[in-house]
């Protein structure tokens, strides 16, 4: 039997960066049309007027205009953008 330990492999180590979810552009900000304005898993903010729900649910301005977030009766939370006039 030998005195000393063998050289194992530690079993730890691995771990995945920060997805950097979450909004981006806050209420009563001027954005242009394209800008990103919550990044999230699943659909925690709906959208609402003048935005698009990209494929990994990604909500995104579709005009220039003002960000707005809004609370439905449904008590979710939607996000839309107000063009300017």
């Amino acid at each position: 039997m030998s005195t000393k330990k063998g050289s194992g492999s530690s079993r730890n180590g691995r771990d995945s960066a920060g997805r950097r979810l979450g909004v981006k552009r806050y209420g009563g900000q001027y954005v242009l049309a394209g800008t990103i304005l919550v990044r999230q898993r699943g659909t925690k903010y709906k959208v609402a007027d003048n935005v698009g729900l990209g494929r990994d649910h990604t909500v995104y301005s579709l005009v220039d205009g003002t960000v707005v977030f809004k609370t439905g009766r449904d008590g979710r939370t939607y996000v839309g953008v107000e063009p300017l006039v």
